[in-house]
C-alpha cells in the first residue's frame, strides 16, 4: 500500500511484482566470481617466540598430568571427599591403626631410584659436604678440634651454636659482657675479678649455657674454693666455688675487651645447604621425581600416613571443598616440607637441577640459573606448571606451590634474543657453562 500511494503521488502506475521478481528484490545479489589464477603456495613461517613458549608450557602440562584415570561422577567425588575427611579426622585424633598395612618403602625391591640420594650441607669450618643427619655431629667435632687453634673463638662458637634458645643465649651473653666490662673499667677492685658460681643470676643466665665454662677458662679465669666473707672467727668456716681472674690478665685488659666484643658480635655456625647442582640431557622423564625422606618435615610414621593418603587422593580441582578446608590444607602443605628439588628445562632440552629450602625466595632460583649461564646478562623468565610466569621473586617456593619438587621452563626475552641473532655472532650450542656440560648426566 505504501508503494501504491507513493506511485500514485508520483503520477506513475504500479503493478504487483511476480514471484520471480519478488525473490530477486528480496534476496541479495551475489556477484559472480571471476576465475583466479592459481597462486603459488606461501613459504611456511617459523613459529614465533610466543608460540614456542606456549608449546613449552603445553609440554609441561602434559608431563605433569596424572596418568591414572580419575572418577568422573559427582557421587564418586563426594564419596572420595568423605573418605578423605574421615581418614584425616581419625588419624589426627586417634593415630593410625596398627592393623593397617604399611605402604611400600622406597628402599624395597623394585622401587624407583631417588632423584637425589639425600639433602647435604657444606661445613663452613672444614668445607666438607656432609649429609643432613651427620651435619650437627660434624660441626661439633670441627669446633672442638678448633680449640687447639683458638680456644676463645672455639668456645664462643660453642655458646652461639649449640644452645638452641637464642633468647637465652642473648641474655647470658649480655650478662657475661657486663662482668667483663666491670673488670675492664675497675681493674683495681678485687670484687669484680671474682664470680661466685652459686650466684642466682650466674646460675640462671650463664651457667646453663653450653660452652660457657670453656669460655671462662679460655679468657683467663680459674676455679678456686674461697671462704665465704663476713663470717666471724668463732663460726664454722664455710667455702664456695668462684671463678677468679688470673693476675697476669690484669696486664691484658685490652684482650678482655676484644673477647667481650667477639662474644657479643658472633653468630651461630650454620652449615650451608649444598645445591647439588646437576645437569641432565633432554629427557621425557624430567617431570618425574622420587624424593628421599630428607625432604619431608615429618616423622617416619607421618611419612607412611602421607603416602597412604596420596594413594587415595583424587584431583583436588574437581573436589567439593570449602574455603576453610582448602586453607587448612594449604597451611599443612607449607609446613610439610623443609626442602624442594627444582628442575629448570632450557629451550634446547637440557635440564638444570638444584636443591633449595622450601621457605627460600624464588629470587635465589633466578640467581642459581644465572650463575650457570655462559652469558649471565641474558634476561629470561621462568614458567611454572601451566605456563604461569614466576614474576614475584620475593615469594617463597612453598608459597608458589613449588614443593617438594617442580619442573620449570626457561624462556628467553624475545626482543633481546632477536638482537643477538641479528648481530651475526656465532652462538654456542648451549647457553650453559662448558664446565657444567662437561659433567652432564642422563636422567634415569
Amino acid at each position: 500500500r505504501r508503494r501504491l500511494g507513493v506511485a500514485e503521488r508520483a503520477g506513475v502506475g504500479w503493478r504487483s511484482p511476480s514471484p520471480p521478481e519478488l525473490c530477486r528484490s528480496v534476496l541479495p545479489r551475489v556477484p559472480k566470481e571471476k576465475p583466479k589464477a592459481e597462486a603459488a603456495p606461501k613459504p611456511r613461517q617459523a613459529p614465533t617466540d610466543e608460540a614456542q613458549m606456549a608449546a613449552a608450557a603445553a609440554l609441561a602440562r602434559m608431563e605433569l598430568k596424572p596418568k591414572a584415570k580419575l572418577p568422573s561422577s559427582q557421587e564418586a567425588i563426594k564419596n572420595q571427599v568423605r573418605k578423605e575427611l574421615m581418614a584425616e579426622a581419625a588419624a589426627s585424633e586417634k593415630g593410625l591403626s596398627a592393623e593397617e598395612e604399611d605402604p611400600p618403602s622406597p628402599d624395597q625391591e623394585g622401587a624407583a631410584a631417588p632423584s637425589v640420594s639425600g639433602v647435604y650441607f657444606i661445613c663452613p669450618l672444614t668445607g666438607a659436604v656432609v649429609r643432613k643427619d651427620k651435619k650437627e655431629k660434624h660441626i661439633r667435632e670441627a669446633i672442638r678440634s678448633y680449640f687447639s687453634v683458638d680456644p676463645v673463638a672455639a668456645s664462643i662458637m660453642e655458646i652461639h651454636t649449640f644452645n638452641r634458645d637464642q633468647e637465652r643465649v642473648r641474655v647470658g651473653v649480655e650478662t657475661m659482657a657486663k662482668y667483663l666490662d666491670n673488670i675492664y673499667l675497675h681493674p683495681e677492685e678485687e670484687k669484680y675479678r671474682k664470680i661466685k658460681l652459686q650466684n642466682k643470676v650466674f646460675q640462671e643466665r650463664i651457667s646453663c649455657l653450653e660452652g660457657i665454662h670453656r669460655f671462662f677458662q679460655a679468657i683467663g679465669f680459674e676455679t678456686k674454693t674461697l671462704p665465704v666473707p663476713g663470717q666471724g672467727k668463732k663460726s664454722k668456716q664455710t667455702t664456695e666455688e668462684y671463678y677468679v681472674l688470673k693476675e697476669e690478665m690484669l696486664t691484658k685488659l685490652e684482650d678482655l675487651k676484644d673477647y667481650k666484643e667477639q662474644l657479643l658480635s658472633s653468630e651461630p655456625v650454620r652449615a650451608q645447604l649444598d645445591r647439588q647442582l646437576s645437569v641432565f640431557k633432554p629427557s621425557p622423564e624430567a617431570a618425574r621425581f622420587e624424593l628421599p625422606n630428607d625432604f619431608y618435615n615429618l616423622t617416619a610414621e607421618e611419612i607412611k600416613r602421607e603416602q597412604r593418603l596420596r594413594t587415595e587422593a583424587v584431583e583436588k580441582a574437581s573436589m567439593l571443598r570449602t574455603r576453610a578446608m582448602r586453607e587448612k590444607e594449604e597451611q599443612r602443605e607449607m609446613r610439610k616440607y623443609n626442602y624442594t628439588l627444582v628442575r629448570v628445562r632450557f629451550p634446547d632440552g637440557y635440564i638444570l637441577q638444584g636443591t633449595f629450602y622450601a621457605r627460600e625466595s624464588v629470587s635465589v632460583l633466578y640467581s642459581f640459573v644465572r650463575e650457570a649461564l655462559r652469558d649471565d646478562w641474558l634476561p629470561f623468565e621462568l614458567l611454572g606448571p601451566g605456563g604461569l610466569k614466576l614474576t614475584d621473586e620475593n615469594l617463597a617456593f612453598n608459597e608458589c606451590g613449588l614443593v617438594p619438587s617442580a619442573l620449570l621452563t626457561l624462556a628467553w626475552d624475545a626482543a633481546v634474543m632477536a638482537d643477538v641473532q641479528a648481530s651475526g655472532e656465532e652462538q654456542p650450542a648451549s647457553p650453559l657453562k662448558p664446565e657444567l656440560l662437561s659433567r652432564v648426566q642422563t636422567l634415569s
